[in-house]
Formats: structure tokens, C-alpha cells, sequence
């Protein structure tokens, strides 16, 4: 059995991208870049008005007021070809080019129109109102580094960039293997009385899917070594990693790893020291990851989060570390020592503190829709009293 920061740095050193793909920038949302995005035209592409109003030579305000002269009219990806001299000037849109001759903007509410002349009453001050060519940034410069998760803002600058597709890092496809003669589709287990419904296989999915991962299938297993090999061996095949969830204890129908054995599994870790989520376990079958999670809900979704979004990270083409973003934040109240095992308390944000909640069982369920951080105790650390700081994780 490791340490909790052990397995992470393990997790880390396994978690490596599966690949890149050009993708469209319609589909590049979420997805992390494999190279950086270079900018293949400068912005603006010209001198444009950054107001509407009139563009004007400075020479022609020297003297107040300016009575000028309106040759044409500039829009917007419609720019007037003409150019501006002594004594004239042009009716200007907001992101139209600035016609030749001209050097600043005067806002239209400063100008009153006289027929085809501009009457000027004052001096406008010294605002210019140009966006000049290559304010914003210019062709070859790099506007997002490899490794960056494409979120709104980014695919914004992406797009400005004039680039129709971007290299990206291939999703991992995750197949889910649920295990347990208990578990029983949602919505039939009341037809059986010893069925629970499985529930957790929706939860990892939905987590799996957070992190960047395509889920390509799950599979609901009786506890059948056979029948278990046969399905393992199918998801092997179609999946980068394959997550399996319950079985990891030491009970006869205990299948987790053994139906892995005809693929050659060579274990990462078999245990981690923390509470809960101790059976969670990593290792490579086939050439592809495989992570096994408790089957309690509270255990599997907690060793996910902790585990599980990291190799995901990392299989992506993120950082590992930038799923474990821990930071410090006082507690409401006090807690108990920590035991030899690290303790991962599920809490609720309130008010800029941090409630540990009440039910903190490794099977529950109800709780899981209240917990919104986990809270880092370490082992062996000492009581600690309301408003002490504690690392908190969002979950």
C-alpha cells in the first residue's frame, strides 16, 4: 500500500496523450492543443476606426471651428478607396479602414453635419480613436501555447488567427466495466430484491466525459471470471483505458484483476493508503491503462476525482497536477484526528468556509449530491479546531 502523493506521481508518470488529430475549430471546444496556435494575419489587418464619426487630418484642427469638406463614407468590410487632404474629410463606422491622409477619428456627437461638410465646433481632445495595424497582434505571433484547453476565450483568439482547424490531442476513449452479481440497470432493481441499482458506472462516466475523455461503452459484469474475461478482452480492444469499478477486495467473486490476467496485467499500484478509496488500483493490460475504483459510490467517486481526473489530464495532453488544484480555506467546525490513513472528508462550500458533511460513509449516496470539496486531513495529523485552514479540493 502508497502513499496518496505517491500514486499521483505515479499516475502522472503513466498519463501520456494517445495521440493528436486536426480537428475544425467547430469541434475544438474542450479539446487541448498539441501545437500552438500562430497567428496567419495581423488584427486588424488595417488602421480601422474604433468609433463612429468622421476621419479627419489634425492638421485641419488647428484652427477652431473646422468646416471640412465629406468625400465618401467608409464602412466596415466596405472601405472607402479614396484619400483624405487639406480641408476634407470622410464619414468613417466603427471597424472600417481609415482612408488614406487621415490620422484620427472624430466621434460623430462632436460634429454637426452641414449637408456633404462636417462642421467641427471644438477640439476634440486627444483621443484618436484607431485600432492601428497589428495593435491587437501580427502575423507569426503566438497567440496560445501548446497544452491549452480550448475553452470560449481561447477558440476566440484561435479563430482571429484565420485558422480553419487545429491540431489537438486525441481524446482517450474509456470503456466502464461495472462488476457485481448485486447490481441491476437502473429502473428494473426493484423487480429483484436482492438488486441495488448500479449507479456509480454514471457517475464515472459523466466524470470521465468532464475530463476530456470519450466514453465508448459500458459494461455491467455478474461475477463470472469467464464471461468477465471475454468483455475485458472486448474493451481492451476498443479503448486507450478501461475503468473498472467494484471487485477490488479480497471476497471470492473478487474478479477485478484477474480477469485481466490473459492480457498480462502488470500492476502500477494495488492500493493507496487513503480513506476512503484504499482497493483503488492502476496498471497496464494489453498495452492499455486500466484503473480499477471501488464499488461503494462515495469510495469511487472520491478515488475518481483524486485519481482518475489526473491520468485523464494527462492522457489528454494537460498537466496531471492541473486537476489537483488544491487550496486553503477555514473550516466551520472542528475535526477529530486523522488515523494512519490520509482521510479525504466530503464537505459543502458555505459562505467562503468550509461544512464537513455529516454522513461521511463510503456508500452513500445522498451525501454525494451535497458535497461540492474534499477535504485533505493527512495521516496522523492532530485535531484540528473550527476556523482552522484546511486544503480543500473542488469536487
Amino acid at each position: 500500500m502508497i502513499a496518496f502523493d505517491e500514486a499521483v506521481a505515479l499516475v502522472a508518470a503513466a498519463a501520456r496523450p494517445v495521440g493528436t488529430e486536426l480537428v475544425g475549430l467547430e469541434l475544438a471546444a474542450g479539446r487541448v492543443l498539441a501545437e500552438p496556435v500562430v497567428a496567419a494575419i495581423d488584427s486588424p489587418r488595417c488602421d480601422v476606426s474604433a468609433m463612429d464619426g468622421y476621419a479627419v487630418r489634425e492638421a485641419d484642427l488647428a484652427g477652431m471651428p473646422a468646416r471640412l469638406r465629406i468625400l465618401g463614407e467608409s464602412f466596415a468590410g466596405a472601405g472607402w478607396a479614396g484619400a483624405i487632404g487639406p480641408g476634407q474629410c470622410a464619414r468613417i463606422f466603427t471597424g472600417a479602414p481609415v482612408p488614406a491622409g487621415a490620422d484620427r477619428v472624430v466621434i460623430q456627437e462632436t460634429v454637426e453635419r452641414d449637408g456633404d461638410t462636417a462642421v467641427i465646433a471644438a477640439h476634440p481632445g486627444k483621443a484618436l480613436h484607431i485600432r492601428r495595424r497589428g495593435g491587437d497582434f501580427r502575423a507569426g505571433d503566438r497567440l496560445l501555447a501548446a497544452g491549452r484547453r480550448l475553452g470560449p476565450r481561447a477558440l476566440v483568439a484561435a479563430a482571429a488567427a484565420d485558422l480553419a482547424a487545429l491540431e489537438v490531442y486525441r481524446q482517450p476513449r474509456a470503456w466502464i466495466l461495472s462488476t457485481g452479481d448485486e447490481l441491476a440497470e437502473p429502473g428494473t432493481a426493484a423487480a429483484r430484491a436482492d438488486a441495488i441499482p448500479e449507479s456509480v458506472s454514471f457517475g464515472i462516466a459523466a466524470l470521465a466525459t468532464e475530463w476530456g475523455a470519450e466514453v465508448g461503452g459500458r459494461s455491467r459484469l455478474r461475477d463470472d471470471l469467464p464471461a468477465m474475461e471475454q468483455e475485458s478482452a472486448r474493451a481492451l480492444g476498443n479503448a486507450d483505458l478501461v475503468i473498472v469499478t467494484g471487485g477490488a477486495s479480497v471476497g471470492e467473486k473478487d474478479f477485478a484483476k484477474a480477469m485481466f490476467a490473459p492480457a498480462g496485467l502488470e500492476l502500477i499500484f494495488a492500493k493507496v493508503a487513503i480513506k476512503p478509496g484504499k482497493p483503488v488500483w492502476l496498471g497496464r493490460a494489453g498495452g492499455k491503462l486500466v484503473i480499477g475504483l471501488p464499488g461503494n459510490p462515495t469510495s469511487a467517486m472520491v478515488t475518481a476525482r483524486l485519481l482518475l481526473a489526473p491520468l485523464l489530464a494527462g492522457l489528454t495532453g494537460r498537466r496531471s497536477e492541473d486537476a489537483l488544484r488544491w487550496r486553503s480555506m477555514p473550516l466551520v467546525a472542528g475535526l477529530s484526528a486523522c488515523g494512519p490513513r490520509e482521510t479525504f472528508h466530503r464537505a459543502r462550500l458555505a459562505d467562503g468556509t468550509v461544512d464537513v458533511l455529516s454522513n461521511q460513509d463510503s456508500s452513500a449516496q445522498q451525501a454525494l449530491t451535497e458535497a461540492d470539496l474534499l477535504v485533505r486531513q493527512r495521516a496522523g495529523s492532530p485535531a484540528l479546531a473550527a476556523g482552522a485552514m484546511v486544503e480543500v479540493l473542488d469536487f
